[in-house]
């Protein structure tokens, strides 16, 4: 009977605690993002002036 390979399941754990934990980050951002939206069409202050002088 072969041993079992103690290396290779910790790291399939590893993998997959690192997965979920990516995964619950990455729900956290959208929640974030959802809840405050980035402003696109203000513009920088500085660049305003920069597209007539060119």
């Amino acid at each position: 009977m072969a041993k079992p390979n103690y290396s290779f399941e910790k790291r399939q754990r590893e993998i997959a605690k690192k997965k979920k934990t990516d995964e619950k980050l990455a729900k956290k951002q959208a929640a974030k993002d959802a809840a405050n939206p980035p402003e696109q069409s203000a513009q920088h202050p500085s660049d305003a002036g920069n597209e007539t002088n060119r």
